[in-house]
């Protein structure tokens, strides 16, 4: 009995320390820029997110999956029902064809989320 009542008490302080997490929600997780034209370097989007879980949420860190792409990311921790933003650029210079980037977001949620950006960049005439 004596286990079964330990087994319990620590059950239900992994479920009260779950609820207390933050939980980032992205509107949406790809973007597809279409074609776009090389002379026209670089193209920008904005990835909005919110927390949607109980503590403050801090993205600490977003990857992109190759050095053509540069993520800006909220630095500051973002409170339970407020929004932030993930802006990400793509240098189309010198890089015609299609492509489809990653970008990886590391918080303090429970999961990393794996954001995607593609297209198709027509080369200088």
């Amino acid at each position: 009995m004596k286990k079964l009542s330990v087994f319990l008490f620590c059950f239900m302080v992994s479920l009260a320390a779950i609820a207390q997490k933050p939980v980032i929600n992205f509107a949406t997780k790809d973007y597809d820029f279409g074609k776009i034209k090389e002379v026209d370097g670089s193209v920008t989007h904005i990835f909005e997110f919110s927390n949607k879980g109980k503590s403050p949420l801090v993205v600490s860190r977003v990857q992109a999956s190759c050095g053509c792409t540069t993520p800006t990311w909220t630095k500051e921790p973002i409170e339970p029902g407020k929004k932030g933003a993930i802006t990400v650029t793509y240098n189309a210079s010198g890089r015609p064809g299609v492509f489809a980037k990653t970008i990886t977001v590391f918080s303090n949620d429970t999961l990393n989320q794996v954001l995607v950006i593609k297209g198709e960049v027509i080369p200088k005439p």
